[in-house]
Formats: C-alpha cells, sequence, structure tokens
C-alpha cells in the first residue's frame, strides 16, 4: 500500500485511464496505481463482436460464392477455429512472466516487447498500427457506402429499378468524419464500453436483417445456380478470375476474423479478478462461437439465396431491393455500428502517438497539459488536451481523404485481413505462448505450432496477391470523385 499512497499524494490530481481527476476521489486503484478496472465478460464480449462482426460479414455471401459450398462453410470454419485457439495464447501473455500474478502489458506491442523484444517488437508495432490505420479506413469507405445505399433504396423505390441512381458518397464520408473527430475525444478504451454495446447491438440487427431477407428469397422459390466449388470456370468467370477471386475471398474471411490487434487493449479493460486470462478465454469463446455462427449463417444463406451471383456487399450491392424501409434501416444500423467500430480500432494508435509524445515532450505543455471544461448539460469535467484534439482530429481527416482516393470495398477488405492474419493473429501470439511456456525446440507441441503458423503464412501470401490483383483491375477503370454506379 506504500506505493499507492505515495502515488496519491504526489498531486493534488493524478492521472488515470479517464484522464485528470481529484485524488482523493480515486482511492480505489489498481495494483500498478491505475484506476481500478471494471471491465467483465459481458463488456469485453461486446468489444469483441463489435470489432468482428463488423463490414467482413456483408461480403462473406460473394466470397463463399467464389468458393462453393463445400470449400466455403470449411475455410469460415477454419479461419474460427485458428482465431479462437490463437486467441487464448494471446491472453494468456497479458501479464508477464506469469499469466495471472506476472506484470500487465497495456498494449499489443507492449506484450510483444516483454516476451519477445527487440526487432520482433519493432517488427508487431509497424504490421499492428499499419492494420489499424488500413481498418479505419475500410471502415470509413463502408459506412459512406451503407448510407448511400439508404438514399439509393429510396430512389429505386420511387422511380424503379431501372434508373441508375447515381449518388456519390463522397459527402457521406465526410459527416462521417466530422462524427469521428468529436468521438475521437473520448480519452481511451476504458471509456468506450457503451459505445461498443450499442455497436454490438447493431451489429446484431443488420445482420439478422441480411439473413431474414436472404430467407424469405429462398422461400420466393427462384432458382439460382450453385455448386458445390462455387462459381464455374467458363460460364461465370475465367480459370484465371476463378483463382484471383478464391484468393481474395480468403482475404476476405480472414478480414471478417481479425480482432486479434487489440485483443490485449481489451483484455487490459477487465477486472483483476477473476484473472483476466481467464475471463478473456470466455469472451472470446463467447464472441467468436457468435460470430461464427452469424457468419456461416448469413454467408451461406445469401449465397443459397443469390447463387454464383451473390454481389460483393449482399445490403449495399442491392442484392434486395424491397423491402426499402428494412434495407434503409440495416444500412443505419451498418453505419451506427461502423463509428462504434472505428473508436475500437483507432484507440490503440491515438494511445501509441500521445504516450509516445509525452514520453519526448515531458516538458511541453501543449503535449501534457490538461485544461478543465465544463460541458454544458453533462454532469463531471472534461479534460482538454491541446495536442490530443489537435492530433486525433488530423487523424480522422487523413483516413477520410485516403478513404475518398481509394473507395473500393471488397479488394481493400481482403488486403486488409491478409496483411494482418498471419503475423497479428498467428505468428506472435505462437513465437510469445512458445517463450514463455518454454516449450522445447523440436517437441510435438513447439513442431505443429511452426506448421501452423508456416500454413497461415502462405494463406495469407495467396489472399494479399488476391486483393491486390482485384485493387489493379479496380483501378484500371476508377475514376476519382465520380458518383457510385
Amino acid at each position: 500500500m506504500a506505493g499507492v499512497n505515495q502515488y496519491q499524494t504526489n498531486s493534488m490530481y493524478i492521472e488515470t485511464p479517464e484522464g485528470f481527476g481529484d485524488a482523493s476521489k480515486n482511492n480505489m486503484l489498481d495494483d500498478d496505481g491505475r484506476t481500478k478496472r471494471t471491465g467483465t465478460w459481458v463488456t469485453a464480449s461486446a468489444h469483441i463482436i463489435t470489432a468482428v462482426i463488423g463490414s467482413g460479414v456483408l461480403s462473406l455471401a460473394w466470397a463463399i460464392a467464389q468458393m462453393g459450398w463445400v470449400a466455403g462453410p470449411a475455410v469460415l470454419m477454419a479461419f474460427s477455429f485458428i482465431t479462437y485457439f490463437t486467441s487464448t495464447l494471446l491472453a494468456d501473455c497479458y501479464r508477464s512472466p506469469d499469466p495471472v500474478h506476472g506484470k500487465r502489458n497495456y498494449t499489443y506491442s507492449m506484450v510483444v516487447r516483454s516476451a519477445l523484444g527487440g526487432r520482433k517488437f519493432q517488427l508487431c508495432g509497424l504490421a499492428q498500427y499499419i492494420n489499424l490505420v488500413g481498418v479505419t479506413i475500410g471502415y470509413t469507405i463502408t459506412a459512406s457506402i451503407s448510407i448511400v445505399a439508404v438514399k439509393r433504396s429510396n430512389c429505386f423505390h420511387k422511380h424503379g429499378h431501372q434508373d441508375k441512381c447515381n449518388i456519390s458518397n463522397y459527402p457521406y464520408m465526410i459527416i462521417f468524419a466530422c462524427i469521428q473527430t468529436v468521438l475521437s475525444q473520448i480519452p481511451n478504451f476504458h471509456k468506450l464500453s457503451w459505445l461498443s454495446i450499442l455497436a454490438a447491438i447493431m451489429s446484431f440487427a443488420y445482420s439478422s436483417i441480411g439473413l431474414g431477407l436472404s430467407i424469405a428469397k429462398i422461400a420466393e422459390g427462384n432458382h439460382v445456380q450453385t455448386s458445390l466449388t462455387g462459381v464455374q470456370v467458363g460460364v461465370d468467370v475465367s480459370a484465371s478470375e476463378k483463382v484471383w477471386r478464391t484468393f481474395q475471398a480468403i482475404g476476405d474471411i480472414a478480414f471478417a476474423y481479425a480482432f486479434s490487434n487489440v485483443l490485449i487493449e481489451i483484455q487490459d479493460t477487465l477486472k483483476s479478478s477473476p484473472p483476466e486470462n481467464r475471463v478473456m478465454k470466455r469472451a472470446s469463446l463467447i464472441g467468436i462461437m457468435t460470430t461464427t455462427l452469424f457468419y456461416v449463417l448469413c454467408g451461406c444463406l445469401g449465397y443459397a439465396a443469390f447463387g454464383n451471383d451473390a454481389p460483393g456487399n449482399f445490403l449495399t450491392g442491392f442484392g434486395f431491393y424491397e423491402p426499402f424501409w428494412l434495407i434503409d434501416f440495416a444500412n443505419v444500423c451498418i453505419a451506427v455500428h461502423l463509428i462504434g467500430a472505428y473508436q475500437v480500432f483507432c484507440q490503440p494508435i491515438f494511445g501509441f502517438v500521445e504516450n509516445l509524445s509525452k514520453e519526448k515532450w515531458s516538458e511541453s505543455k501543449f503535449i501534457t497539459g490538461e485544461h478543465a471544461v465544463k460541458i454544458p448539460l453533462c454532469e463531471g469535467t472534461y479534460y482538454l488536451n491541446f495536442f490530443r484534439l489537435v492530433w486525433r482530429t488530423a487523424y480522422v481527416i487523413v483516413t477520410a481523404v485516403i478513404a475518398m482516393i481509394f473507395p473500393f470495398f471488397n479488394d481493400f477488405l481482403g488486403l486488409i485481413g491478409s496483411l494482418s492474419f498471419w503475423p497479428l493473429t498467428v505468428y506472435f501470439p505462437i513465437e510469445m505462448y512458445i517463450k514463455q511456456s518454454k516449450i522445447q525446440r523440436g517437441s510435438f507441441t513447439w513442431t505443429w505450432l511452426k506448421i501452423l503458423s508456416w500454413v497461415c503464412l502462405v494463406v495469407s501470401i495467396i489472399s494479399a496477391a488476391g486483393s491486390i490483383q482485384g485493387l489493379a483491375q479496380d483501378l484500371k477503370k476508377y475514376q476519382p470523385f465520380k458518383a457510385q454506379q
């Protein structure tokens, strides 16, 4: 307790994960002097579902169509198992060297630095933050497409399906960026639980609507072409297109399960008792089982409804036109969900830059100064930091501009998924587990873990190749700042 008392009495105000506050009101502190965490398996599951059930679910019908009834569901289940297995390994690395009583690591990169150190820590940081930036760009694209889909749905309902209803999504990217500029001033993950729970509800809503519409379309009895191997060479696509599309579909599925890069940050919100690793494993199981159920249903029933002509995004690609009001509601749910998911993925970037800046320029009042601001109609005091305001606003603007330059949905998601899947979901969790558990080199466990890692590396390479090829094709016919067709 001596350390805690010293921490409390050094200053009238202490810096906590929520900001700066009166030390006399913060007598409930964790073992490392930070504000006591209050997260549970419920809030952790909400964060996971928010991170996992995202825009990726919308492309799964298309992904299943590329691979067919056999390979499609098999790949989905394989990614589900691998993601859960490696998430349990990663959860055990949150505290080091002991998974229950060891020292806390607050971020993914801190875990890697503690377990592996040196060059691997630098590579992890590079992979993680490139992925996080890519995801926030992807979510900006998807949210704007969803809002445009609402406008187009109303246009089709009013003027008929033959009308082109060309509407630009750029204004909606700007609106999305404005909303994120405000929400980005939320200090950190510890203040995001309400947003994640709302986003998780939205993800269930639009996934359920897509599922229900697929079932209704199947019940209509319209014949669509499906097969065990998916789109047919010589009928739907050429042989080379079949290969590239299959690779891209694998990348889309990899993206649909991406959440390892924020797992440690989510785990750091959990109460210290019961042990965080045990609670996180439970939350991961619930989150991944829930999302896999939705993925299999949405992907397979979407394929059954649309067949080999399944659109890349079955809610915004207008596989459905009616009832238009329900499609509007689903797309609004997507946009609301992505507002929350954007924050889940960008908070680690914000925290990294801000902590690094405080270390390098600790004397700068612009970077470290907190200014009390009373917000009308809100209880308590908000502490404004000018560096946080400028840096986070600039980040949101840059990601929005990049999204406006490269507004490609499926290929972009596939590329992000393939680039992040192997290093963040597989390689680093396995390497850290081997190191922390002192698994002997050449043993059976060591061998099959290494085999799993190498197989996943090959999968990531081929899926990245497919997505790059798809982006190249998109760029050939791309006209910047033109309305969506």
